[in-house]
Order: C-alpha cells, then sequence, then structure tokens
C-alpha cells in the first residue's frame, strides 16, 4: 500500500517552518530531500567504518569497500545493467558526460558530427561544443517545435556516416518534457554507428530505466535528484564500449602497471575511477536505491504523475498563466509564467515568503529561453512524498503573487 504519510515521515526536513509557513518544497528538479535511512547509512560510514577501499587487507577497508561495492550492484539492477563492471561512480550528471566527451577525443576528427537536441540542459551542451574545439567536429541541433515537442523528422535528413554522438535528455529539466528516447535511437541505429548518450538526470528519479532495452551506449545521472547525498552520480557504458574509451582521470587506483616510462590501464570500472573516490556518498546511493525500491517504482510514478496532472489543472484555473510544454506528455515538472510579470524570480521570491520553494531563472537552458523568447520561467518540480494540499497552497501563492505583482 502506498503510505504517503509514512513516506513523509521519513524525511525530517519538510517538518520545519520557512518564513513563519510550513515548508512546501516544491525545487525536486533540483536537488530532492534525503530520506532518514540514506542520511542514516552516510553516518553509518564516517562512524563505524570510515576507511579507504580497495587498498587496504585490514577490516575496516574491506567493510567499507564491501558496502560500496554491494552499492554498484544495487544500481547496476536498478537500471538493468549486464555487468555491473560497466557501473562507474562520478559526483553527477555533468562529470559523467564531461568524462564521455573527453574520452572520445581521439575517437572524433574533424568534420565529424555530434548531435544534442534544443532540450538539452548546458551540461548536454557545453562539453560536445569543447569537443568540437578539440577536434574540428561539427554540432548540429534537433529542433524542437512551440509545444516543446522534438521534431526527429531531423534526424531522417541529418544522420549520416559521419555523425559519431548522439547525445539527448530523456526527460527535459526546464519543462518536464519525456522525449521519444526509444525512437531516437532506432533512427540513430539504423543510419549511423553513432555513440549514444543519454542525459538521465530527471528521468532515473520517476521511472524505471532498462539500459539494455534501451540500447544506448551511456547513461548518466544524479544520486542527489533521487534522495542520495550531493556529489553522487553514475555513469554507465556498454563494456565493449568502456573497453575502447580513454580515462578522464588519472592517478591512483586506476592502474594496472605504472612506471616512468609507461602506464597501463586497470580493468573496469577501476580504470574510470580514479582518486580516492566518495566512499560515504557511494554506499548511500545505494541506501537511496533500497528507498526507491522499497516504494515501488510504479507506486511513485503513478504519485508524481497524478501530482503532475492535478498541478496542470489547479495552474491552469489561474487566468493570464502559460504552462510551457503543456501539450506535450511530461513528468515530474510544471514550467510556467504570468503573463504581466517579466521576472519570474519576482514570483518566485513571493511563494518564497509563503514558505514555497520553487526554482525561477533558465534553469541552465538558456537555447529554451531564447526560444520563446523569456528570460525564464516558474517551474514547481514534484518528488514523492509531496501532496495533493501542497498543489493548492502553490495555486494559492501564485494567486497572490499574481496580484501583488500585475
Amino acid at each position: 500500500m502506498f503510505d504517503l504519510q509514512y513516506i513523509r515521515s521519513q524525511f525530517p526536513i519538510l517538518n520545519q517552518q520557512v518564513n513563519g509557513k510550513p515548508l512546501v518544497y516544491l525545487d525536486n528538479a533540483a536537488t530532492s530531500q534525503k530520506p532518514i535511512s540514506v542520511l542514516d547509512s552516510w553516518q553509518k560510514y564516517y562512524t563505524e567504518i570510515n576507511a579507504n577501499v580497495h587498498r587496504g587487507i585490514h577490516t575496516l577497508s574491506q567493510l567499507a569497500t564491501e558496502e560500496m561495492e554491494l552499492s554498484r550492484r544495487k544500481i547496476q539492477k536498478f537500471i538493468n545493467a549486464k555487468n555491473d563492471s560497466e557501473v562507474i561512480f562520478t559526483k553527477g550528471t555533468t562529470e559523467g558526460i564531461n568524462l564521455i566527451a573527453y574520452s572520445l577525443t581521439n575517437l572524433i576528427k574533424e568534420n565529424d558530427e555530434i548531435i544534442i537536441s534544443y532540450l538539452e540542459h548546458h551540461s548536454n551542451i557545453v562539453p560536445w561544443q569543447m569537443l568540437c574545439e578539440r577536434t574540428g567536429a561539427k554540432l548540429k541541433v534537433i529542433p524542437m517545435d512551440e509545444n516543446g515537442i522534438l521534431q526527429l523528422d531531423f534526424l531522417d535528413e541529418n544522420l549520416s556516416e559521419k555523425t559519431k554522438i548522439v547525445s539527448v535528455n530523456q526527460v527535459s529539466n526546464a519543462l518536464g518534457i519525456v522525449n521519444p528516447i526509444e525512437e531516437i535511437i532506432a533512427k540513430t541505429r539504423a543510419k549511423s554507428d553513432a555513440f549514444i548518450v543519454i542525459d538521465g538526470a530527471q528521468s532515473a528519479p520517476h521511472f524505471k530505466i532498462d539500459v539494455q532495452k534501451m540500447d544506448c551506449d551511456f547513461f548518466v545521472f544524479s544520486g542527489h535528484k533521487l534522495y542520495a547525498p550531493m556529489g553522487t552520480g553514475i555513469l554507465y557504458g556498454k563494456e565493449d564500449v568502456l573497453n575502447k574509451i580513454q580515462p578522464f582521470h588519472g592517478g591512483g587506483e586506476m592502474i594496472a602497471t605504472c612506471s616512468f616510462e609507461k602506464t597501463t590501464y586497470a580493468d573496469l570500472p577501476f580504470k574510470f575511477e580514479a582518486g580516492t573516490p566518495n566512499v560515504g556518498g557511494n554506499i548511500a546511493l545505494g541506501a537511496a536505491i533500497d528507498f526507491i525500491e522499497n516504494i515501488g517504482q510504479e507506486q511513485l510514478q503513478n504519485h508524481e504523475n497524478a501530482l503532475l496532472d492535478y498541478a496542470q489543472k489547479r495552474l491552469l484555473e489561474i487566468e493570464g498563466l502559460k504552462i510551457y510544454g503543456e501539450k506535450a506528455h511530461r513528468t515530474g515538472v510544471v514550467s510556467f509564467n504570468l503573463e504581466g510579470v517579466g521576472i519570474s524570480s519576482d514570483v518566485g521570491m513571493i511563494l518564497d515568503k509563503l514558505g514555497i520553494a520553487v526554482r525561477t531563472g533558465h534553469h541552465c537552458t538558456q537555447p529554451i529561453m531564447n526560444f520563446f523568447d523569456i528570460a525564464g520561467t516558474v517551474r514547481a518540480s514534484f518528488a514523492v512524498y509531496n501532496t495533493f494540499e501542497e498543489i493548492d497552497i502553490l495555486a494559492e501563492g501564485v494567486k497572490k503573487a499574481q496580484r501583488m505583482l500585475s
């Protein structure tokens, strides 16, 4: 049974007041709150185990290694990777994409082509621009329409043997739009041998991920958006692809042999995990996976979809409110502006005074904002602990902001 009150009781931070009002936390696309089980896992590591992994024969080091590798196996199962060696610990989605872009450098040459989409976060734009600058490759962008829906006819016309990388997000952080990843991958596989990179930062928290069924070469996501600590993340890569590319960082742990003349690299996954990892965070990421699995991903998804539907209904009752991507298939996010209110942060500040936490601005997606000719939006984003009553509070808060700012 889905017990929302019990779920909420696992998040102590939700009990506080902000500006004299009960906290209504609707900034989950930026970062989610952390349940007690995750906080306890992190604290247990530092109070009972604290030791470096993979390097010591003493008991604490062995315990730390066992706990972190158990977490890796939980994540393997969570995304249905074939092997746990395909699961690389990172500090987040941004590092994962940068790792891929850097590691592919020697496989990209002048006039090769990289395709991304109009809906990307800056973290899935800038690393590819930098790769183009290093290699002379060309960047192409899948366009979108006024509803934020990608125009995939572009792929039919632009995919070719020159296409070496296709990198798109599964869910837009700015608009919550769920992109047709299966169709994008199928089109790409039919016309090129390109590496396919999927940014799962906004999808992994909201619905089931199956990287084998998806048939992507890489999948990246952040832990802190799915109830784990900040500074945690995952890069999945197919084993044969990871063996083909160069490591991003050099240092300890990622070597097989090292001399002044030559270094050889360790087997997967350690080839890409140089230096001391975020052991406590990585173990707590496994605890976050347990938290999600205990709720049930289908129940989590159903609740969040119901929240989104209700939020859209309540907000569209407000005259002069525009939701961006309203007609597209979305999850977890409603992004809007009020007619006659030019600065989204003004709305955000009024909502904050009412205890309501939302995100305002361009959400690190300036091309999307330029497309709509706006400076930014107000973004409310949902997690499993949010309630319909909180959406009512949001709607009334937006009405108050409208009265004050009009």
